[in-house]
C-alpha cells in the first residue's frame, strides 16, 4: 500500500492549511494510507467541542478522517506546551482517533511514506 504523511503546522482557521489537508488526506484515503502529523499550533486541530460561526468546523473534518482510518498524531511537546495532557497517548480534550506520541513517529511516518506534504504559513 502507497503511504502519504502530512505535516500540519498552523492552528485552524488561521488559513486554510488544515481543510487543504483534509481534502487531500479523504481523496488519498481512497486508495492509500494516510498519516497526519500535527505540528507547533496545529496541536490545535483535533480540539473537541469547536464551534466556529464564519469557517468550516475543522474538528468535523479531522473526526471523519480519523472515522476512515487517518492515523493522527500530535507532537507530544508542542501539545503539552499549550495545555494538552495526555495519558498513554491520550488527550481527553480530542477527538476519538487522534493522540500525543512522539516525534520518533513522525520521522517513521516520512521514512515509510511514499510522499510527503507540509503545509505552513
Amino acid at each position: 500500500m502507497k503511504m502519504l504523511t502530512i505535516v500540519l503546522t498552523d492552528g485552524p482557521y488561521i488559513n486554510q492549511n488544515a481543510e487543504i489537508a483534509y481534502r487531500i488526506a479523504r481523496a488519498a484515503l481512497r486508495e492509500h494510507g494516510v498519516n497526519i502529523f500535527l505540528y507547533l499550533d496545529a496541536v490545535h486541530i483535533p480540539k473537541a467541542g469547536q464551534k466556529p460561526v464564519q469557517f468550516t468546523n475543522i474538528e468535523s473534518l479531522f473526526r471523519e478522517l480519523a472515522s476512515m482510518g487517518a492515523t493522527i498524531r500530535a507532537c507530544p511537546r508542542c501539545a503539552s506546551s499549550r495545555g494538552y495532557a495526555s495519558e498513554n497517548g491520550v488527550c481527553p480534550e480530542y477527538i476519538e482517533g487522534v493522540r500525543i506520541t512522539s516525534l520518533y513517529d513522525l520521522e517513521r511516518m516520512i521514512r515509510e511514506s511514499d510522499k510527503v506534504i507540509s503545509l505552513s504559513g
